[in-house]
């Protein structure tokens, strides 16, 4: 036995069943995808029975990888067991594909096929972390990359990764469902299905790329979901709750994540639930942080972007400046925007929009670019004549910032909110924007990008990272930066 595969074998029953079987009941799954540790290994606990076996002969495992060739330091070991098994393989490192073998004396050979070990990530939100995109030319799956499905089975994933109706947990059930859609039916449902596509698989292929370690996905979203809906309050209730439903498949998959993919907020853009967004909010991310008992649990979001649908636009635009505010409230919390890409619907983000999602929010999970153009000040200059000019800073801008065709996105309103028609040119200029103007600035005058719930906002920087929009941005006129 090695000193790196360890197993605890546990007498519980002294009944020998009757045929010679060993059967693997707890610890892996064909394609499942193990949480790596700070050491970048995972123990992989296993348990089972084991039938027919006699006195003093011992059940032995090992892992190969691609070829049938032994994992170096999971070589066949033995366990000794009784009729109940339990044993751990410890410090299994980062990557796979792996296999798992198990063997007795007189017993067939227990394989798991496909294991993986990397990093967990949960997706989570409304309809556009869900993926309502149209199913073409979408992210192509890469072997590297499994999803935990919404019925609890690891397979290799693929969009859409979001089946509602399968899903065990009660909560995504139409209200006429009593049981999970499951046969023929699933089937059925799977072929006239036309939309699915989401961010999280293209984060995920893109992951893979930048880093090499395999990713494991969590879907968990649901469409049309409010903050109260998703109140952690409402664990107790397990999978007839988003939470308890959530918590419960984090459970099932080890009980540890690397982190939580987010995007939610548009059913809280009305006057009453605006008011409340904040602190719900931050609260989620709290509870997420409590429960899953990861204090600094990496939690990444998506700003809301647009909605051709004129009612409530402030508090639209309120509920982006809270996503783009809280960003700096927390620890290991991120942001990006959507505000600049195209749809496939009145309020869904378009197939290539998510593709560009998941590589924004990779930008963040991996830490080697800066965050994206975040607004730091707006200051007045006066010119001549009836031409001045405002100049925009930015952090966190990844080169330069630079737009396709004119840059546009920007409006100055008055105290009361009104959009006053002032600005004739944009012209990016490094880290900042010089918006030419003209006319006079109006008392107590703000500057807002992206204002209203169907803005034209085209500025990224050099890596692709969109400006986040904002709204009433005091623009200083006494020279003083």
């Amino acid at each position: 036995m090695t000193s790196r595969l360890i197993a605890g074998v546990l007498f519980l029953c002294s009944t020998l069943l009757t045929a010679q079987e060993i059967r693997l009941s707890t610890g892996a799954t064909d394609h499942q995808v193990f949480q790596r540790g700070e050491s970048g290994s995972a123990d992989i606990r296993l348990g089972g029975t084991v039938s027919g076996l006699a006195p003093g002969k011992s059940i032995e495992a090992r892992l190969t990888a691609v070829g049938g060739k032994a994992v170096k330091g999971f070589q066949w070991s033995a366990k000794l067991a009784g009729s109940t098994w339990s044993g751990e393989l410890k410090g299994v490192p980062a990557g796979g594909p792996y296999n798992l073998e198990l063997r007795a004396p007189g017993a067939p050979l227990v394989q798991v096929k496909d294991l993986l070990v990397g990093d967990l990530w949960v997706l989570a939100g409304q309809s556009n972390m869900e993926g309502v995109a149209d199913l073409k030319d979408v992210q192509p799956p890469d072997p590297r990359v499994h999803s935990f499905t919404m019925y609890d089975e690891w397979t290799m994933a693929k969009e859409p990764l979001h089946e509602l109706p399968a899903a065990l947990d009660s909560v995504h059930w139409s209200p006429k469902q009593t049981a999970p859609l499951t046969g023929p039916a699933l089937e059925k449902w799977r072929e006239a299905r036309k939309k699915g596509a989401g961010s999280g698989l293209p984060f995920a292929v893109e992951m893979v790329k930048r880093t090499g370690i395999p990713i494991g996905i969590v879907p968990c979203a649901h469409g049309g979901t409010s903050m109260a809906q998703w109140d952690p309050a409402l664990k107790e209730k397990g999978g007839a709750s988003l939470y308890g439903g959530m918590l419960r498949r984090v459970l099932a998959v080890g009980g540890k994540v690397k982190g939580v993919l987010w995007y939610q907020g548009e059913s809280d853009t009305s006057a009453k639930s605006e008011a409340l967004f904040h602190d719900r909010f931050v609260g989620l991310i709290a509870a997420i942080r409590q429960d899953f008992g990861q204090a600094d649990l990496p939690f990444y979001y998506v700003q809301l972007g647009r909605y051709l649908e004129p009612n409530n636009q402030l508090y639209w635009n309120r509920v982006q400046d809270t996503q783009r505010t809280v960003e700096a409230e927390l620890k290991n919390v991120g942001v990006v925007a959507a505000v600049d890409l195209a749809l496939d619907d009145l309020i869904h983000i378009g197939t290539q929009g998510q593709k560009t999602l998941g590589m924004r929010m990779a930008n963040l999970a991996t830490g080697k670019t800066k965050r994206g153009p975040h607004v730091l000040t707006a200051q007045w200059s006066p010119g001549t004549g009836l031409a001045s000019s405002i100049r925009v800073t930015f952090a966190e801008v990844n080169g330069a910032l630079q737009a396709p065709g004119r840059p546009a996105g920007f409006s100055i309103h008055n105290a009361e909110g009104a959009a006053v028609p002032m600005i004739y040119r944009v012209d990016p200029d490094g880290s900042s924007v010089v918006l030419h103007v003209t006319g006079k600035l109006p008392a107590g005058g703000t500057l807002a990008y992206g204002a209203g719930k169907d803005p034209y906002c085209n500025i990224t920087d050099a890596a692709g990272m969109g400006m986040l929009a904002f709204w009433a941005i005091p623009i200083n006129t006494d020279g003083k930066m």
